[in-house]
């Protein structure tokens, strides 16, 4: 399985971080130890939302979805409650 995943900064909960991996437990783990330099400063993170899909394809296209397509995003965040303050932060992973 692969996984479309969004992280929420622990330090500051404005921070959102969108990936993919095929391994969530490891992959949390890897933010957390700040092995990904786009996440070191915000960690510790939490996953927050998660998919699955079949294929590793389809997990990067669901990510590319979210990452580029303000609709797309502003329609999960609606979706999961995500307060409306977090919609000037949507930039900073992108």
């Amino acid at each position: 399985m692969f996984y479309l995943y969004i992280l929420q900064s622990l330090r500051d909960n404005r921070h959102i971080y969108y990936g993919q991996t095929n391994n969530l437990k490891r992959r949390l783990a890897q933010h957390n130890n700040g092995e990904n330099t786009s996440t070191r400063r915000f960690s510790p993170w939490k996953i927050v939302y998660y998919e699955a899909y079949t294929s590793r394809k389809l997990a990067l296209v669901r990510e590319k979805q979210l990452k580029h397509y303000g609709q797309a995003r502003t329609k999960l965040k609606k979706q999961l409650g995500f307060p409306k303050a977090l919609d000037q932060f949507n930039r900073l992973f992108d």
